[in-house]
């Protein structure tokens, strides 16, 4: 069986940087961007839906995600992403070790593969730092873009596994890499692998 990182961030956390350092100091491959490219490919489903879409619920609130967009079968469009986004992870862990980034990858591997469950997060003045160096500067303050983005993040992964996205109990591993920094992150991670 395969040894899978699952990497679960807050937004601006470096959770994407510290996945793609492991991966590399492991000789493995880290699927973020290639996991969304491969989701569109089986989906059939725009890049920006899925990105959009692939972790984060819409605008609308927990309501309008659920009732919103359903077919006559009770199925919506972010039913069949969810879907598709399953099946693409779960083919990746059985063709490699990888590290896997974002995308409720924990849950869906929870029984298929040798996991190790890793939660980055930081205090919201180093990650508001963070983006602003990273993403740049925007209309909305910085602390307002993590808010939302972790808020919309957090309702996704609580409609599709039923669990607390951030809750500690859900992983083998929680850094602060505001704290720790992110080269010690990737040391910790490692040593574990």
């Amino acid at each position: 069986m395969n040894r899978i990182i699952t990497i679960s961030r807050e937004f601006g956390s470096a959770g994407r940087t510290i996945g793609r350092g492991v991966a590399e100091k492991l000789g493995i491959r880290c699927y973020d961007q290639e996991l969304i490219e491969e989701i569109c490919r089986k989906s059939g489903l725009a890049e920006e839906y899925v990105k959009e879409r692939g972790e984060y619920m819409v605008s609308g609130g927990f309501l309008g995600n659920l009732f919103g967009g359903r077919d006559y079968s009770g199925h919506s469009v972010q039913d069949e992403l969810w879907s598709a986004q399953a099946q693409v992870i779960e083919e990746l862990a059985a063709k490699e070790s990888c590290v896997i980034v974002g995308r409720c990858a924990d849950y869906i591997l929870k029984d298929k593969a040798d996991l190790l469950k890793v939660f980055i997060h930081a205090d919201i003045e180093k990650r508001a730092k963070r983006i602003v160096e990273v993403y740049g500067e925007s209309d909305e303050s910085p602390e307002k873009r993590l808010m939302d983005k972790d808020k919309r993040r957090k309702a996704f992964y609580q409609f599709y596994t039923d669990l607390e996205w951030g809750n500690v109990n859900n992983y083998h591993l929680a850094l602060d890499s505001g704290e720790i920094g992110i080269e010690k992150c990737i040391d910790i991670i490692c040593s574990l692998y």
